[in-house]
C-alpha cells in the first residue's frame, strides 16, 4: 500500500509541475515552482525507495543525507519563488548570497555524515541519534523557510484586495499547511519517538503543492479552459518529450514485462540472463525506430519543407506558401508566420511595381506636358502666319475651282493641326482643381447627357446601374465630368457597329467606384500597360492623338484616386475610376 502511495504521490507531482512549466516556461515563478517540485520528487523517490525497496540499516545513513539536503534545497526554491512572485522581478543576487551561504558548509557536513551519531533501526523502528550540527542544520531550514513566508506576506499586505493579493495569500496558507505537516511528521512526532507518520511525509504535502499551484495558475487550476489555452502554444520539446516517455511506458508494458516473465520463470540463472538481455535489445529496437519515425514527421520533414519555400521566395517565388498541416508548436507557429511573410511580401512588392508604374507613368506626363507645351507654341506661331495667308488666298477672286479646292483641303489640315495643338496645350497646362463635396452619380449623368448628342453613342445599348446613397467625393466636377465623358467617347469609338455599354457607380471598400463597360474589340495585354501613356493609342492614325486617356489619368490621380483597365467577359473592357470618399 506504502509504495502506491508513493507512486501516486511521484506520478501527480511530475504532471503537476510539468503543467504548471508549461503554461509559462519564461515566467520566473513557473520555473522556480518547477525546480520547486523537482526537489520535492527527488524527496519522493528517496522514500520510495528507502521504504519500500531498500537493506533499511544500510540505508538509513544516506537516506538521511538526502532528507537534510532536499530539505534545505527545496526552502532555497521557495525563497526565490518569494523573490520573484507575482512580480516576475530578478533575484536578488546579494541577498540570496548572504542567506544561502551557511549551505555551503551545512550540506558538505549532511553529505559526509556529520549530523547523526548513529541513524538505523531498533526493533523494527527506525530511530537517529543527531548531531548538535543537525539542530543548527534544522533551526537553519526553519530560519530560510519564516523568511520567504515574511517575504510573502509583505506581498499579501502590498497587493491586498487585488488578484494578486489572494494568490499570494493562498500560496500562504499552503506553505503554513505544508508546514505544520512536514513538522508534525518529521520533527514533533519523530522527537516524541512516534516515527509513523515519517514514510508518508512526502504524501503529506501534496495538498499545500495543489493550492501553491492552483495560486499561481489565477486559480483556474482545474478549469478545462485553462487546460486548452496550456497546450495552445506546445514546445515541440515538451511532445518529444512526451512522446519518448510514452513510448517507454508502452514498451515497458508490451515487452520488457513479458520478457522478463519469460526468461526468469525458470529461475535467475545464466541462461535466464542471457535471454533476457538479448531479447530485451531486440525489443528496445521497436520504440527506437517508432521514435525516429516520430521525429522524423514532427521535426524533420516540416523544416524540409520550409526550407523548400525559403528557397522558392529566394528565387523569386513570392507568395509561396508551406502546405503543412495545422499544429500549435514551434514549427506551426514558423509556418504560419511564414506564410504569411511571403503573402506580405508578394502583396507588397506588387504594390511597389503599381507604385513604380505610376511614378513612371508621372514622369513621363511631366515630360510630355512641357515637351507639348513647347511643340504647340513653335507649332502655332507658323501655323497661324500660314492660315492667315491662306484665308487671304480664299477671299481673292478668279481661282479656278481646283485651286479652291486645294485651298479649302489646306484650310482644313490647318484646323486639324490647330486641334492637336490645343489638345497638347490642354494637355500641358496644369489648372487648379476647384474641389469641393460632389455627387458622383450627378457628374456622370451629365457626362452621359453630353455623349447622347452624338448619333453614334445613341445607337448603343446603354445599361445604367447607379447606386442610390452614395458618399460625396472631394473633387472637380468639370475635370471628372472630361474624364467620364472621354470613358464613354472612347466606349463609343471602340464600338463602331454598335454593342452594349454599362454604366455603373458603387462603393467599394470605402471608395466610390465608377465602371464603365463596353463589349467592343477590347485592349491587348500589354496595351493595357501603355494606354494612359502620353500620344499612345489603339486607334487608327488621324482619329486620335493618345492624349485623352493622359489627361484622364492626371486628373483621377490629382484627386487621391486611381483609374484602371480589365477585360470584360465575353469581350470588351471596362474601366474602373476609383475616388476616395470625402472625409
Amino acid at each position: 500500500m506504502l509504495v502506491v502511495l508513493h507512486l501516486f504521490a511521484l506520478f501527480l507531482l511530475v504532471a503537476l509541475g510539468f503543467y504548471v512549466f508549461v503554461a509559462d516556461p519564461r515566467r520566473r515563478a513557473n520555473q522556480t515552482f518547477a525546480a520547486f517540485i523537482a526537489f520535492l520528487a527527488i524527496w519522493t523517490t528517496k522514500d520510495l525507495v528507502f521504504w519500500n525497496f531498500y537493506p533499511r540499516d544500510v540505508a538509513a545513513g544516506w537516506w538521511a543525507s538526502a532528507s537534510f539536503v532536499t530539505a534545505l534545497l527545496m526552502q532555497y526554491s521557495m525563497v526565490v519563488f518569494a523573490w520573484v512572485f507575482p512580480e516576475n522581478a530578478r533575484t536578488p543576487r546579494r541577498r540570496a548570497a548572504i542567506l544561502f551561504a551557511p549551505g555551503l558548509v551545512l550540506i558538505p557536513a549532511a553529505l559526509f555524515g556529520l549530523l547523526w551519531h548513529r541513524a538505523g533501526f531498533e526493533d523494527n523502528r527506525f530511530v537517529i541519534d543527531l548531531t548538535p550540527l543537525a539542530y543548527a542544520f534544522v533551526v537553519y531550514v526553519y530560519v530560510v523557510f519564516f523568511y520567504g513566508a515574511v517575504v510573502l506576506f509583505q506581498k499579501y499586505r502590498r497587493y491586498q484586495g487585488t488578484q494578486q493579493g489572494q494568490q499570494v495569500g493562498a500560496i500562504i496558507w499552503g506553505l503554513a499547511i505544508t508546514g505544520v505537516l512536514k513538522t508534525l511528521a518529521n520533527l514533533a512526532l519523530p522527537f516524541l519517538g512516534i516515527y509513523d507518520l515519517l514514510p508518508l511525509s512526502s504524501i503529506l504535502v501534496l495538498p499545500g503543492v495543489l493550492i501553491f499551484a492552483y495560486a499561481i495558475l489565477n486559480f483556474k487550476l482545474f478549469s478545462l479552459q485553462t487546460a486548452l489555452n496550456q497546450f495552445r502554444l506546445f514546445p515541440i520539446t515538451y511532445k518529444v518529450a512526451l512522446s519518448i516517455a510514452s513510448v517507454a511506458i508502452v514498451s515497458f508494458g508490451v515487452f520488457q514485462i513479458p520478457i522478463a516473465w519469460w526468461a526468469f520463470r525458470n529461475g535467475m540463472d545464466f541462461e535466464a540472463w542471457r535471454r533476457y538481455l538479448v531479447f530485451s535489445v531486440i525489443s528496445a529496437l521497436i520504440p527506437n525506430l517508432l521514435l525516429v519515425l516520430l521525429v522524423l514527421r514532427t521535426i524533420s520533414r516540416p523544416l524540409q519543407r520550409i526550407t523548400l519555400a525559403a528557397v522558392e521566395v529566394a528565387k523569386g517565388g513570392y507568395g509561396t506558401e508551406v502546405d503543412l498541416r495545422k499544429s500549435n508548436d514551434e514549427i506551426g507557429l514558423l509556418a504560419d508566420s511564414f506564410n504569411e511573410m511571403s503573402r506580405k511580401m508578394a502583396a507588397d512588392i506588387d504594390e511597389l511595381q503599381r507604385l513604380n508604374e505610376q511614378l513612371i507613368r508621372a514622369e513621363k506626363l511631366a515630360a510630355m506636358g512641357t515637351l507639348a507645351a513647347g511643340v504647340a507654341h513653335e507649332v502655332n506661331n507658323p501655323l497661324a502666319s500660314i492660315s492667315s495667308l491662306v484665308q487671304m488666298m480664299r477671299a481673292e477672286a478668279g481661282h479656278s475651282d481646283e485651286t479652291r479646292e486645294r485651298l479649302n483641303l489646306i484650310s482644313a489640315q490647318i484646323e486639324r493641326i490647330n486641334q492637336v495643338t490645343k489638345d497638347m496645350t490642354n494637355f500641358a497646362r496644369s489648372r487648379p482643381a476647384a474641389k469641393h463635396n460632389v455627387d458622383v452619380n450627378t457628374i456622370v449623368s451629365t457626362a452621359m447627357r453630353l455623349a447622347n448628342f452624338d448619333k453614334v453613342f445613341q445607337a448603343l445599348d446603354i445599361e445604367r446601374k447607379l447606386a442610390t446613397g452614395l458618399p460625396s467625393v472631394y473633387a472637380d466636377d468639370d475635370q471628372l465630368q472630361q474624364v467620364f465623358l472621354n470613358l464613354l467617347l472612347n466606349a463609343r469609338d471602340a464600338m463602331p457597329d454598335g454593342g452594349k455599354l454599362t454604366v455603373q457607380s458603387l462603393r467599394v471598400n470605402g471608395n466610390v467606384t465608377v465602371e464603365i463597360a463596353d463589349s467592343g474589340i477590347g485592349i491587348d495585354v500589354d496595351e493595357a500597360k501603355q494606354i494612359f501613356d502620353p500620344f499612345f493609342t489603339t486607334k487608327p492614325a488621324g482619329k486620335g492623338t493618345g492624349l485623352g486617356l493622359a489627361v484622364c489619368y492626371g486628373i483621377v490621380t490629382d484627386h487621391d484616386g486611381r483609374i484602371e483597365v480589365t477585360p470584360n467577359e465575353p469581350r470588351g473592357s471596362i474601366f474602373r475610376v476609383i475616388l476616395p470618399v470625402a472625409q
